[in-house]
């Protein structure tokens, strides 16, 4: 009897404890990749045959920051008098002898990385949808891609990465947008930005670049407001040409370079607080003004350039700022992002 409280006692103590597993955050900082399974063992030295195991399996999707908590760990005792083999010692005790209590092996958790991801796993395919939406993140040859919704009802962000432009391995284009109103915007101009730049550039003279870009913009812009969408969309991109890197902005989406180990802002936001920006603005009849301290367009956007807002559209325009610099080598890597990065890292 005294063994059997022994046994509940730390049964109890089992109960209490919980079992955090952590996984490595994005590639974009750590490139390493992620083992095909974790495993957490956790044990007592008293109840050393039974452990807890989390595994995923190789072809779960890609590594997501992610923390799971396991309130309760089964206990893994069972009373049954029929699943206790006696030794041969005991066989010829008397058959009267109290009912014992048998550790079972608790089996195999095998969850996959979206469950633990949000914990819990998607019970439809509009679910599971909405969990892939939480956290995107990618990894390729020469860029990584990483997506965190927050506290935010839906996930306004999408990216474009498009390498091997042209069949050219040389050539690259990748963007940024950073919706608003819905995703709307973001998802068009994700899906038509490099394709209408790419036109305007094969039309025109190599040293007409900033100007095919900009008229990419235009149009994608032109091209949305024709369905009739509602929404807009920062937008941040870099087009990797010729040995030229070619980075623009609508909005304030940032790109940041780092040369020689030093950070280099690529970008300014389009911002009504801005001098050029408020003047302009107010030029074409619209006002700037100070809403719980946010500067904003009509009273309403807090950003002056952008592809869609249909209904700011004279003063919000889509034409980008642009700026073109020749790739040498101590430029390390580039980071294009939206404000949900740059308003948490200092200037």
């Amino acid at each position: 009897k005294s063994e059997n409280t022994q046994i509940i006692r730390k049964i109890r103590t089992l109960e209490r404890m919980s079992c955090t597993v952590a996984i490595s955050n994005s590639p974009v900082f750590s490139p390493s990749r992620v083992s095909s399974s974790l495993f957490c063992k956790s044990s007592i030295s008293a109840l050393s045959p039974e452990t807890l195991t989390l595994t995923h399996s190789p072809s779960s999707s890609p590594s997501s920051p992610l923390r799971l908590r396991l309130q309760k760990p089964p206990s893994g005792l069972i009373r049954a008098s029929s699943d206790v083999v006696p030794s041969s010692s005991s066989s010829s005790s008397s058959s009267s002898s109290p009912t014992q209590l048998k550790r079972k092996r608790p089996t195999r958790l095998d969850i996959p990385i979206a469950s633990l991801s949000f914990c819990g796993p998607a019970t439809s395919t509009a679910a599971a949808e909405e969990l892939r939406r939480k956290v995107v993140e990618v990894e390729s040859d020469g860029y990584s891609v990483y997506c965190k919704r927050g506290r935010r009802e839906a996930m306004e962000d999408r990216y474009s990465a498009v390498v091997n432009l042209q069949g050219d391995p040389k050539q690259a284009f990748f963007g940024i947008f950073d919706g608003h109103g819905g995703a709307k915007a973001a998802e068009f101009a994700a899906k038509h930005l490099d394709k209408n730049i790419l036109d305007e550039v094969q039309r025109r003279d190599e040293k007409e670049i900033e100007e095919a870009v900009k008229y990419g913009y235009l149009n994608t812009d032109t091209e949305f407001l024709k369905d009739d969408l509602r929404g807009g969309s920062c937008c941040v991109t870099a087009l990797i040409r010729k040995g030229n890197l070619v980075v623009s902005n609508a909005g304030d989406c940032r790109a940041v370079m780092s040369r020689g180990g030093v950070a280099e802002a690529l970008t300014s936001d389009h911002r009504p607080s801005r001098e050029d920006e408020k003047d302009r603005i107010e030029t074409l009849g619209g006002y700037v003004d100070c809403c719980h301290g946010v500067w904003r367009i009509q009273g309403s956007l807090a950003v002056s350039r952008g592809i869609g807002d249909r209904h700011l559209k004279k003063w919000v325009i889509a034409e980008p700022e642009t700026k073109i610099l020749r790739i040498e080598p101590k430029f390390e890597f580039l980071i294009l992002a939206s404000d949900g990065l740059w308003d948490k890292v200092m200037k």
